[in-house]
């Protein structure tokens, strides 16, 4: 289980994985938001931090490497909320909740789904 924290760019280079693996290096930095302008040896060096991190494996095809993540998207993801919350609200969803609607930054949606979310989890 990998411990380090994954960087903006390195998360980009994991979602392009995480929706599709195995692939090469160039792949990735085909696929990659092409707004982000990376080259292919910044995606080769992002590559191989994740692999340092144990994020990543790889596999020899040829001459080149094929890369996979170790981790789910959905493992990811709870993993970070679980460290948002710790850090910023003492591990409870209430707190943050509560922040997001003093700020408005809840929809109407939002707060249906949410109240959809409760009912479901009541019964």
């Amino acid at each position: 289980m990998m411990s380090e924290r994954i960087s903006d760019a390195e998360h980009a280079v994991m979602e392009v994985l995480w929706d599709e693996a195995p692939l090469a290096a160039s792949e990735v930095a085909e696929r990659v938001r092409p707004e982000r302008g990376w080259s292919v040896r910044t995606v080769k060096t992002l590559l191989s931090r994740l692999l340092a991190k144990g994020a990543l494996v790889h596999e020899e095809e040829g001459r080149r490497y094929l890369y996979r993540p170790t981790l789910s998207r959905d493992d990811f993801v709870a993993r970070e909320s679980t460290k948002l919350l710790d850090r910023m609200f003492g591990g409870r969803v209430t707190p943050l909740v509560a922040h997001l609607a003093e700020r408005d930054q809840l929809s109407a949606k939002d707060i249906e789904e949410i109240e959809a979310l409760l009912k479901a989890l009541k019964s």
